[in-house]
């Protein structure tokens, strides 16, 4: 069974995100490759910032995945039992990623805040509050990455008034709070799709099976 796919806008963010992220490293790489093996130039650039866009697109997939229920997991164990045990361990299992990436975000905050002269959290597990006193960081920068002139209004918010000469490390490393709450939503949301009978389990098990029996279906057509 598979929860309901809403088609708010709200649900689809991952999925433009992903896509114009993949469009620009996909042209990026492109023209990188042009530049040096046509006109023996390198775009410098572009290797760092291909790499960001990458750990962009692999943290906002992992909440895509769990939109899709595309998350690969075995279920031999779980096709053995009966309904109401299906339930009881997909709630285990839900739960248990709800508090890993509970964990995952305050980490990712903690890491990320500081860059954009925002307190870390306090608490070893959870977060109990936040610092009363913390070193910015917001004059941190990339090491290639320009920074766009569209973004010169961070240099008054985040450096003093100082210019920026690379992009600062807190636009790219965003992604890390940003993806763990989107992960945090849709665990939430798979939660209260198990809890109401609208799926038995968080993974994707199936899919070869259903290539299979294509296989057998378009084999019977032939003959």
């Amino acid at each position: 069974m598979h929860p309901h796919k809403s088609e708010s806008w709200v649900d689809r963010i991952e999925e433009t995100i992903i896509a114009v992220l993949l469009g620009f490293m996909t042209v990026i790489t492109f023209a990188n490759v042009v530049a040096r093996y046509v006109f023996n130039h390198n775009i410098l650039w572009a290797l760092e910032l291909t790499v960001f866009m990458f750990g962009w697109l692999v943290l906002l997939g992992a909440s895509y995945a769990v939109k899709k229920n595309a998350h690969l997991g075995v279920d031999a164990v779980i096709n053995m039992l009966s309904p109401k045990g299906r339930h009881v361990l997909a709630m285990i299992s839900v739960t248990i990623c709800i508090l890993f990436t509970l964990l995952l975000l305050k980490g990712s905050w903690d890491y990320w805040s500081n860059f954009a002269n925002l307190p870390q959290t306090t608490g070893r597990v959870f977060p109990t509050g936040f610092e009363d006193e913390f070193r910015p960081k917001g004059w941190y920068e990339t090491n290639d990455i320009p920074h766009p002139a569209i973004l010169g209004w961070m240099e008054t918010v985040f450096n003093e008034g100082d210019e920026y000469e690379k992009l600062p490390r807190l636009v790219p490393y965003l992604v890390l709070p940003l993806s763990m709450g989107l992960l945090l939503w849709r665990f939430l949301q798979v939660a209260r799709s198990i809890w109401t009978g609208g799926q038995d389990r968080m993974i994707a098990s199936h899919e070869a099976e259903d290539e299979l029996e294509e296989v057998r279906e378009q084999l019977g057509k032939d003959d």
